[in-house]
């Protein structure tokens, strides 16, 4: 990818951040300043060396400004996906490494669904929607693919508000927290054996803000 569509793509993240999160221009110029004035009081002022100062300080403010522009545009993008059918699996799809899921193998007319997801943890069926009624989809599911996945380890999510519940924002490090128990090799040869048990299709949320990103951060 060339410089110039890195920074038309990082120019359009930014104005549809921006649209969401009315903090933002204020906490990146706040990252800018306090990244900039700490290390150059500090190596400047301090230690007399003002060169060495103004080129450090360049530096931790520039990463301080994408460190918070980051957060902030991640947060605004679950913001906007949020209660949206299939917003937990888009969230697993957007992460990185051997993550192999499968869509909507449980739905009901309301649109509760189980996702399935096979990574190193083993498998992890993700639900998300009415928490009673996914209660009841993930019990079924977990049957299923225990008869399937042998010693592998299966787990279950229920994405949502409430006790026992992991938000939408934190199903990502949940996630990744999971102990690794299967390989490279077992993940792809567990995945084909459960893909006998079927999947269903959804329209899943597209574009960096899916739903036209008409949530506000607060």
């Amino acid at each position: 990818m060339s410089r110039v569509n890195r920074l038309a793509q990082l120019k359009l993240l930014f104005n549809q951040t921006r649209e969401v999160d009315d903090k933002l221009v204020a906490l990146l110029a706040v990252a800018a300043v306090v990244g900039f004035a700490v290390p150059f009081v500090i190596l400047a002022v301090v230690l007399s060396t003002p060169v060495i100062g103004a080129v450090t300080a360049v530096l931790v403010a520039l990463l301080a400004v994408l460190t918070v522009f980051g957060r902030r545009s991640q947060a605004a993008q679950i913001a906007a996906i949020e209660g949206q059918p299939g917003a937990a699996l888009a969230i697993v799809n957007s992460m990185r490494g051997l993550w192999l899921s499968t869509p909507a193998i449980a739905v009901t007319r309301k649109q509760d669904m189980v996702h399935r997801v096979v990574g190193p943890p083993g498998v992890v069926l993700v639900g998300e929607g009415s928490a009673a009624r996914v209660k009841q989809l993930l019990e079924q599911e977990e049957v299923r693919a225990r008869r399937v996945a042998g010693d592998a380890p299966v787990r279950t999510v229920r994405v949502g508000q409430g006790k026992g519940a992991v938000e939408l924002g934190s199903l990502r490090l949940h996630l990744m927290k999971l102990s690794r128990e299967l390989k490279k090799d077992q993940v792809r040869d567990l995945e084909k054996k459960l893909n006998a048990l079927g999947s269903g299709k959804i329209p899943m949320p597209k574009g960096p803000i899916p739903g036209g990103g008409s949530r506000k951060l607060r």
